[in-house]
């Protein structure tokens, strides 16, 4: 019998094996006390005697056909690769099957599904594409969809197209999600994951729920993705409850019927309010609202009822900025026409988008905020960000603005931290 066969390699930075992503992890790791002056010892790699005598194996032969482990696509914020895990029941291959004469996509709403998704996200559930969440979800990004579609077992890029239904861009709402899946190469770029909603009039930024390493997150996110852009599909989950095609319910409650004319205006302070302007956000109204939708009735709830309304091709008392059932339909179904950025929207200076210097001012809180320090990180500004762009102005965004500026060859008070017009033009170029 001839002897094993030992074979010393370097992990493969692209390689979705569990070796070379064992030697990635533990190489970055310091040894403690002396051992950390000692060589580090290469990985070996055991080839017994009858793998030789039938020959070589490629290790990705050894998985089902069809469910290789596959990688995210790198983001732009850094992210490291993210194999996940092929179909499996829930809680792996030791946890049973699905229930008999269960549902393969039971019924869920949209409400239902963000409010699973946040659950992962309040518990930071760490990444690995091999071990599975107390719910029975692998804690992968295709298990994560899995879990927040409320799916009966374990999918992976590969298979959860066949539970939902194709969509558009402009047909997007909290909960379906953005699917990649590499046919041609699966360890190559697949991933997916849950949209959260619009974030800005322009719909070039979502809230995005998705899991990767470390654990499970949300944040802003260039649409569709921050690489692969091209190769995102969305799709809607086969068992949405009808009815449920709104925006995301406030508390977990689904809020799809009208609930009254008597819940909006002038005095109006509930969640029905809030939602409202999440939705119109999602529509085109962001520029209306500088510091965010809230839950007390104010005059940007009214211009941007009004703004929706006249999208419509409405008039008179049918676009009184006041939501009666079939406003509130069209904004729950994702029906109607979404609002276009007109003269009403924020600009100054003559440098479209602009909004002016208000927005950037400490205790601030808006859609501008987040675009501009997603655009300072694509431009290679992002160092300044422990955790990423977010809506809330802070000395993260000023030092950001303030490096870009230096960057210009400006110094002095031209390189402040304080995005004006011509910073703004020349970021946004």
């Amino acid at each position: 019998m001839t002897a094993p066969a030992f074979e010393e390699f370097e992990p493969a930075r692209d390689c979705g094996c569990p070796g070379c992503v064992h030697r990635r992890r533990t190489r970055r790791r310091p040894l403690p006390g002396r051992l950390a002056r000692l060589p580090a010892t290469r990985g070996m790699v055991v080839v017994a005697a009858v793998s030789a005598a039938l020959g070589a194996v490629n290790p990705a032969a050894a998985l089902p056909a069809g469910h290789s482990p596959h990688r995210q696509a790198v983001p732009g914020d850094g992210e490291p690769d993210t194999p996940q895990g092929a179909e499996a029941p829930l809680h792996g291959s030791g946890g049973g099957t699905a229930p008999p004469g269960g549902s393969p996509s039971p019924r869920t709403s949209r409400s239902a599904i963000i409010k699973r998704a946040k659950a992962w996200v309040t518990a930071k559930v760490p990444y690995s594409m091999s071990r599975y969440w107390t719910d029975g979800y692998r804690q992968d990004c295709s298990g994560y969809v899995s879990m927040a579609w409320g799916l009966s077992s374990n999918q992976w890029t590969g298979s959860l197209a066949k539970y939902g239904v194709k969509i558009t861009k402009s047909q997007l709402q909290p909960g379906d999600i953005l699917l990649y899946h590499n046919t041609a190469d699966p360890q190559n770029g697949s991933h997916v994951v849950i949209f959260g909603g619009w974030t800005d009039y322009t719909h070039t930024y979502y809230k995005v729920y998705e899991q990767t390493p470390p654990h499970t997150r949300t944040q802003t996110t260039p649409y569709p993705y921050w690489s692969h852009g091209s190769k995102y599909v969305p799709y809607r989950y086969k068992g949405l409850a009808a009815g449920s095609a709104g925006a995301e319910a406030t508390g977990g409650k689904s809020s799809t019927a009208f609930p009254g004319a008597a819940a909006f205006g002038p005095g109006a302070v509930n969640a029905y309010v809030t939602e409202l302007g999440r939705m119109l956000v999602a529509r085109g109204a962001g520029p209306y609202y500088p510091k965010g939708p809230g839950p007390a009735w104010s005059e940007a709830d009214r211009r941007a009822t009004e703004a929706f309304q006249r999208a419509q091709g409405w008039s008179g008392e049918e676009a009184d900025g006041r939501p009666g059932p079939r406003t509130w339909e069209l904004l729950t179904s994702g029906g109607g026409r979404d609002i276009t950025p007109g003269a009403d929207g924020p600009a100054s200076h003559g440098v479209p988008g602009y909004p002016g210097k208000g927005y950037f001012r400490p205790g601030q809180s808006n859609d501008h905020v987040t675009r501009l320090g997603i655009q300072l990180a694509r431009k290679g500004f992002g160092r300044f960000y422990g955790d990423g762009p977010g809506p809330r102005w802070g000395e993260a965004d000023r030092q950001a603005v303030a490096a870009f500026q230096r960057s210009q060859g400006w110094r002095g008070g031209a390189a402040d931290g304080s995005p004006g017009p011509e910073t703004w033009r020349r970021l946004f170029a």
